[in-house]
């Protein structure tokens, strides 16, 4: 399990001292740690930084469970690597087995950050930050929309025509919906997206497209796909049911059976090509994988 309990020294200071001496880190980072409730005391949470802690204090940590990542590119400011399928992008709580941030910080150490999110079932590069600096000027480039980034998609049924999709998109407000799902509403915010054909498999009744998103709301690709009723194939969320999705997502459905009800294995997304201008060069990455192969692997 990445998460563990580790034993701290210093019984008898105020909780903001013991992690700042036992881990080298300044108060604002002791406060967050605090703030996360990864600090007890005899068991008991602090969530006070002045409390005086005496007894046995101990911290919960992320330890890293590496298991390999592919490395497309690097310099000294960031790298591009290629995250699997079924990988989340970021640790989602204390029960999370393996993230991304495993293989991140197991190779650049815990300054290194994803300077952006995939979702959980989309393969493909993502963007790692190796440094503060660099955290923030991605950051600030993904807000002003510099980083272009291109999707390859195996969606249902054939297309004839390159499209687009301007619309806008929201969290479902009902609750008994899932409550990760995107709707198309008047009140939300917009959300553009191309979409270009690239191949139709006639025997699998599916088109290839190369996906541009223009805006990065979530599940963008997704919920334009499927409001076009052109669903990705493999999606667990979009064009079913509450309790089908439930099983897929506590993976209670058996691989047949969502192959049954979702067209494939996995999601088929793929985050294919990332382009921008960083300290005045120009990158064009692209993915190295066989994707078109793997996609229909998965079918």
């Amino acid at each position: 399990m990445p998460y563990t309990k580790i034993k701290l020294s210093n019984n008898g200071k105020k909780a903001f001292q013991v992690l700042m001496e036992n881990l080298k880190i300044s108060i604002n980072e002791a406060q967050k740690l605090i703030d996360k409730k990864r600090l007890f005391c005899d068991g008991n949470l602090v969530t006070q930084k002045n409390q005086i802690l005496k007894g046995i204090i101990e911290l919960i940590v992320y330890e890293n469970n590496p298991k390999g990542v592919e490395i497309v590119f690097e310099n000294e400011d960031f790298s591009i690597i290629e995250k699997p399928s079924g990988v989340l992008s970021h640790p989602n709580g204390r029960n999370c087995e393996y993230s991304l941030c495993d293989e991140i910080w197991h190779i650049w150490g815990k300054e290194a950050c994803v300077a952006h999110r995939l979702d959980k079932e989309t393969s493909g590069l993502i963007l790692v930050a190796k440094h503060k600096n660099s955290q923030i000027d991605f950051k600030t480039m993904f807000e002003k929309k510099e980083i272009q980034k291109e999707y390859l998609a195996l969606v249902q049924g054939q297309i004839n025509e390159n499209f687009s999709v301007n619309v806008k998109m929201d969290l479902v407000k009902d609750y008994d919906d899932i409550k990760t799902r995107m709707c198309i509403c008047e009140k939300g915010k917009n959300s553009f997206t191309e979409f270009e054909i690239l191949e139709f498999y006639p025997e699998f009744n599916a088109t290839l497209l190369l996906c541009k998103p223009f805006t990065g709301r979530q599940h963008q690709i997704r919920l334009h796909l499927f409001h076009v009723k052109h669903k990705i194939l493999g999606d667990p969320l979009y064009g079913l049911n509450k309790e089908q999705i439930e099983r897929i997502l506590d993976k209670k459905m058996e691989e047949k059976e969502r192959i049954e009800f979702c067209g494939a294995k996995r999601l088929l997304l793929h985050s294919y090509r990332l382009k921008f201008k960083y300290k005045n060069k120009f990158f064009d990455i692209i993915s190295k994988k066989n994707i078109k192969k793997e996609f229909l692997n998965f079918l």
